[in-house]
């Protein structure tokens, strides 16, 4: 006897084999459909976020890692793979980023890292950095099941002239998604990950203290991308950075300092802001510095309040046990005739009053020796007797002979690299548009094999490359006596001059 017609369990035996053809087809020949890419911005209401940033004209980079994740994505997609290893909506989520910029701020301008508009104006530059920090399950690398994917999205907001403002960070982590097959399942982990990191980054741009408060100060500045005068007309042949030597190290942190232009009317430290934009670009593409981990305070934004800020407050926020720190001071220095104490005059700095105005040596190497930091290197392109090149002392005073190393008590973790003996001048290498030490120091970094298997300076191998070629350029060129000194913890100077 024949069975009534039911619709219901007809429509339950068609979904199953539908489904079951479309998981077979999909095991087959690898073409499942493409999970839904979702937009992980548009839940958020930019119009509650603070007024000031819509005053902000932004500059978008994306950041070495960013580049280097969408490279591999693309080649995963184009290779000859099944689908389901396929990575899908990268390129999307940055575009959907970018759109929920231009909904967030009066201005979005994009640029290219590698060929950076330097007369660009804008109030802030922000570099998306996205990677991957953990692969599971099919077609991953770790050996881990649980969880499959980590995926971390983050904005670092800074200054025209790098110096940071705030970090707005994201993370997705996925764990499973039920049985729907490996075919299905890797797609929707990549998706799910991509989306959530992407959606907490974005709230926690609206919601960032920090950058509205510089909105509030600095929107409609529009200060240009390279707030440093133009690079001299001198190109010289350190002014390119070496491929990289070194891989990315998180854990890696600079402050950077070119100080050319005094707000009281001091002589010029001829190249300064120059020499600190290319220690930068050094310690960013080749020594694997993370871009926000860099701090590079030029002229006007190395005011005394400044260096306070960066040494005595972010390096101890930021600095974790085992990492690396570099210090680069070029500009002038001026002694204290009462104390015989070695100050850095900040742009607002006034020979005059340098205990009021300067910030002292001993307190920033004080500031330096409570991070945890395994290595912590010093570099100044600087002089501090009074007697001319980078060193200036109050209008009528006589220069005073500076004996650096006796008045030093460094930690065991730190080593100072001084342009200059106390009672010398520091030079200027004109025809090459640097500090002569600086110069000789990035000519070393480039051309000689001065860092480690870490990827990290080998200061001793360095400086014993500097130091002949300072003298020695010194002496013929200029009838100068210049010779940089070497600074290291005092059980460790015995035998030295």
């Amino acid at each position: 006897m024949k069975k009534p017609f039911d619709p219901l369990s007809a429509f339950i035996r068609i979904t199953k084999s539908l489904l079951l053809t479309c998981l077979l087809s999909a095991s087959l020949t690898g073409c499942a459909a493409a999970p839904l890419i979702r937009d992980p911005f548009a839940d958020l209401d930019t119009a509650r976020s603070s007024p000031s940033l819509r005053e902000l004209t932004v500059g978008v980079v994306l950041s070495d890692n960013t580049m280097e994740t969408l490279k591999f994505a693309e080649q995963i997609n184009s290779g000859p793979r099944d689908a389901y290893l396929k990575i899908p909506g990268m390129n999307q989520k940055i575009a959907d980023y970018k759109q929920f910029l231009k909904k967030t701020f009066k201005t979005v301008v994009e640029i290219n890292k590698n060929d950076e508009p330097k007369g660009m104006p804008v109030d802030v530059v922000a570099v998306l950095d996205m990677h991957f920090d953990e692969w599971g399950g099919v077609g991953g690398s770790s050996k881990t099941e649980d969880p499959e994917v980590v995926i971390s999205m983050r904005t670092i907001f800074l200054t025209p002239a790098r110096a940071p403002i705030d970090t707005a960070y994201g993370k997705g982590i996925t764990d499973d998604f039920g049985d729907f097959g490996p075919q299905l399942k890797w797609q929707k982990y990549i998706e799910e990950a991509m989306y959530r990191a992407a959606n907490e980054m974005g709230r926690k741009i609206l919601a960032s203290a920090p950058l509205a408060g510089y909105a509030r100060a600095n929107a409609g500045r529009s200060d240009s991308l390279a707030r440093a005068p133009s690079a001299p007309a001198v190109r010289s042949d350190v002014d390119e950075p070496p491929a990289g030597k070194a891989g990315p190290n998180r854990n890696s942190y600079a402050i950077v300092i070119g100080i050319e232009q005094y707000r009281q009317k001091l002589p010029r430290a001829d190249f300064a802001a120059h020499d600190a934009q290319i220690v930068t670009d050094y310690l960013t593409k080749m020594l694997g510095f993370p871009e926000g981990n860099v701090v590079t305070l030029l002229n006007d934004r190395a005011l005394k309040s400044d260096l306070e800020k960066y040494f005595e407050k972010w390096l101890g926020n930021n600095v974790e046990a085992g990492g690396t720190v570099f210090v680069y001071y070029s500009g002038h220095g001026a002694p204290d005739l009462k104390s015989g104490s070695a100050y850095l005059v900040p742009y607002d700095g006034d020979p005059a009053f340098i205990d009021q105005t300067g910030y002292s040596l001993k307190r920033m190497y004080e500031a330096l020796a409570k991070l945890p930091a395994k290595k912590i290197i010093v570099a100044l392109d600087s002089c501090f007797s009074g007697a001319g090149g980078r060193s200036v002392v109050a209008k009528g005073a006589r220069p005073l002979v500076m004996h650096l190393a006796d008045a030093l008590s460094l930690p065991r973790n730190m080593v100072v690299m001084s342009a200059a003996r106390g009672d010398q001048a520091s030079s200027t290498y004109d025809e090459k548009g640097h500090g002569l030490f600086t110069y000789f120091m990035l000519k070393g970094m480039k051309t000689r094999d001065v860092t480690g298997r870490d990827g990290t300076l080998e200061v001793e191998d360095l400086f014993g490359y500097i130091k002949p070629q300072v003298e020695q350029i010194a002496r013929k060129q200029y009838n100068n006596e210049q010779s940089p000194q070497l600074m290291r913890p005092k059980e460790n100077q015995e035998g030295e001059p």
